[in-house]
């Protein structure tokens, strides 16, 4: 399978700390992250926006179930153990591609090729909804895109 880091040795728990740092320092604050069923599902934090004058929450995560999915079609004789074992490598696979992307965001934005907001608009959270600008725009609920 030619997909990056599909087979990372990295603990989803290493690349979340990762993503964590990488956020600190582009000064992003408060930085939570939100859990169903003892498995982390996202990291939630603040950012002020300079050109703004505010602070505004936005929300990352990781596509562990969907990163599942791809990985357990290249299965071909699935064991009594494959599921739980795919389960936990699509875990460290999700997160540390969320890690790796994070990365090149914050290098961009330490590099002054990118305002913060312009690399996570899509992840601007609403914390009275639960949902990202991405989710309302794809959903409907927010039409920005004419034509």
């Amino acid at each position: 399978m030619n997909i990056k880091n599909y087979s990372s040795t990295i603990d989803a728990s290493r690349s979340m700390a990762k993503i964590e740092e990488l956020l600190v320092d582009i000064g992003a604050t408060n930085i939570n992250k939100q859990y169903v069923e003892k498995v982390c599902t996202g990291i939630t934090f603040l950012l002020f926006d300079q050109q703004l004058q505010k602070t505004l929450p936005f929300h990352i995560k990781a596509q562990v179930q969907e990163c599942f999915v791809i990985l357990w079609k290249d299965v071909k004789r699935p064991r009594p153990d494959t599921r739980a074992t795919l389960q936990h490598q699509a875990n460290k696979t999700a997160w540390k591609i969320l890690s790796d992307w994070t990365e090149i965001q914050c290098s961009m934005i330490l590099l002054g090729q990118a305002k913060p907001l312009q690399m996570f608009l899509p992840f601007m959270y609403d914390m009275k909804t639960s949902e990202t600008l991405f989710d309302k725009v794809t959903t409907g609920k927010l039409n920005l895109l004419t034509g």
